[in-house]
């Protein structure tokens, strides 16, 4: 994978063809394909979040080919302490997010763009920074931790919102950790990826200090 400029508009073009080019690699998996995919990446988060114990969670419900399945938030619910939350996203009209509780899958709704989000209060989009574990999606990572989303900035508006020494982590499939994504000013990188194959991969040089002791950095 070649390096980018850091030019608004090289940039700008260079992540919509890298988008195309990985969103049509998601679509050719199987089905068989994706599940084993989910149930790994499902698997890593599980101990990820024993591990940690957050008190709060903030994760989302992945659509379609996404890694981590559509019942990804049921299993991080089983995998908190009872008295621990865990949040999902809610897009506004503006495209930042706000934030609201999960409790179970009767808890969500079907939203706009084929999206599925809590029904209760809204906490407002200052609410991430107030979680100890952030679980955000992503098309690809590259090496410095810059993430190649959809391209609304709903993730980088919450990103940046998140402190440094927060544990953020990206959600992707095998391939999608690359040596470079091309990068915008407004871009907020993460701490570390999981993907199926290599599981958690902590990103050398984003945010402070070690938040597992099982990281494997490749």
């Amino acid at each position: 994978m070649p390096e980018f400029s850091d030019g608004a508009d090289v940039a700008h073009e260079a992540k919509r063809d890298l988008r195309v080019t990985v969103l049509a690699r998601r679509r050719s998996l199987t089905a068989p394909a994706r599940a084993e995919a989910a149930a790994r990446v499902q698997a890593e988060l599980v101990s990820l979040v024993r591990r940690l114990r957050p008190t709060r969670l903030t994760a989302y419900v992945p659509v379609a080919s996404e890694p981590g399945g559509g019942d990804l938030p049921a299993v991080l619910r089983a995998a908190l302490a009872p008295a621990a939350e865990l949040l999902l996203p809610v897009l506004r009209d503006d495209l930042d997010l706000d934030w609201a509780a999960y409790t179970d899958a009767a808890s969500l709704r079907a939203a706009g763009r084929g999206l599925r989000e809590p029904v209760g209060a809204l906490l407002g989009p200052a609410a991430v920074a107030t979680a100890g574990l952030v679980i955000v999606p992503a098309l690809a990572v590259d090496r410095r931790g810059r993430r190649l989303g959809r391209g609304g900035g709903s993730y980088d508006r919450a990103l940046a919102r998140v402190p440094a020494a927060t544990l953020t982590v990206a959600l992707l499939h095998d391939g999608e950790f690359v040596d470079a994504v091309p990068g915008e000013e407004h871009d907020r990188p993460v701490r570390a990826v999981i993907t199926p194959g290599a599981g958690l991969i902590e990103v050398p040089g984003v945010g402070r200090g070690s938040s597992s002791g099982r990281t494997r950095v490749r």
